[in-house]
């Protein structure tokens, strides 16, 4: 195949170690997807932003749904203006060759399952860029079921698009034309929204604040590390209140003791209830580590 090569979607994402879905693509699990909408695009960006992943997130869209939050495992296309002789060749090589009906973008939807989510490099194009309109949109509703769209590029329908129900799409503008004059030579491939990449297989977490895309082998990692957060915020308000540890204390790393104090909460409280599936014994070895370079005498 051309389009939506599993081989080279397995080749652009070596990292990842665990099931995959018929095309190739990573399949990031529906617990950790379920886990990652309760996380804020801060939350997500910050342990990225750690491992050296500077160029993942664009925060310059409309939405079709405001305040609704977009999570999903990404399918990526990207679309150039057309040139004939190129549109062409890809025309036969994808209704010829690989037996797709109709225009680009109805090839990509065509092909979506639960959970995906439609990332579109149309290089801001909004006249005669609009990759989706009311039909389009109610098919990648109905196949993705939690799914939607992050599109570089325009919509229209948008009155149609804005009264779905648990759906959402991030785009650029609208337009009444459709979409025309324009190719696609990309289908999960790398993918280029804005300032940002997104690789086939990313996990999509689209907030009021923007669009991150979080490799799929970092994915558990982004959302364990927020769940921890929130869990232990709990708790240091708690002891902020009751005057037990000053700020200085509780926005440190947390001695042996405080540790000590947390996990007794922690099994305790009933805000810790969703979150007891989280393990500490790496902050544990952490707080001992750093009270016996504290404690070592000066050479």
């Amino acid at each position: 195949m051309f389009f939506n090569d599993r081989d080279t979607i397995i080749r652009l994402t070596p990292e990842w170690k665990g099931e995959r879905l018929p095309d190739g693509r990573p399949k990031v699990s529906q617990d950790i997807l379920r886990r990652m909408r309760n996380i804020t695009f801060e939350e997500a960006w910050a342990p990225l932003w750690d491992r050296g992943y500077r160029n993942n997130w664009e925060c310059s869209f409309k939405v079709t749904s405001p305040g609704s939050v977009l999570v999903g495992r990404a399918v990526t296309v990207v679309m150039v203006p057309k040139r004939p002789d190129l549109d062409q060749v890809l025309m036969d090589i994808g209704t010829k060759e690989e037996g797709h009906k109709g225009f680009f973008n109805q090839w990509v939807i065509d092909n979506l399952v639960e959970d995906d989510v439609v990332v579109v490099d149309l290089y801001d194009k909004i006249f005669e860029g609009t990759y989706v309109g009311g039909n389009l949109s109610t098919a990648i509703r109905t196949r993705t079921k939690t799914g939607g769209a992050v599109i570089w590029g325009g919509v229209r329908d948008l009155q149609q698009i804005a009264e779905m129900e648990n759906f959402q799409i991030f785009y650029r503008g609208t337009d009444p034309t459709g979409i025309g004059n324009c190719s696609m030579t990309g289908y999960n491939m790398p993918c280029r929204i804005g300032q940002a990449i997104c690789m086939p297989g990313d996990v999509v977490l689209g907030t009021i604040s923007g669009v991150i895309f979080i490799p799929a082998h970092l994915a558990e990692t982004v959302v364990v590390r927020a769940e921890k957060n929130h869990v232990r915020d709990f708790f240091g308000f708690d002891r902020l209140k009751s005057g037990t540890y000053t700020t200085a204390q509780i926005d440190r790393m947390w001695t042996v003791a405080m540790m000590e104090d947390f996990l007794d909460w922690f099994q305790k409280d009933p805000r810790a209830d969703e979150y007891r599936h989280l393990t500490w014994e790496e902050e544990i070895e952490e707080s001992r580590r750093m009270e016996n370079e504290e404690n070592r005498p000066n050479n």
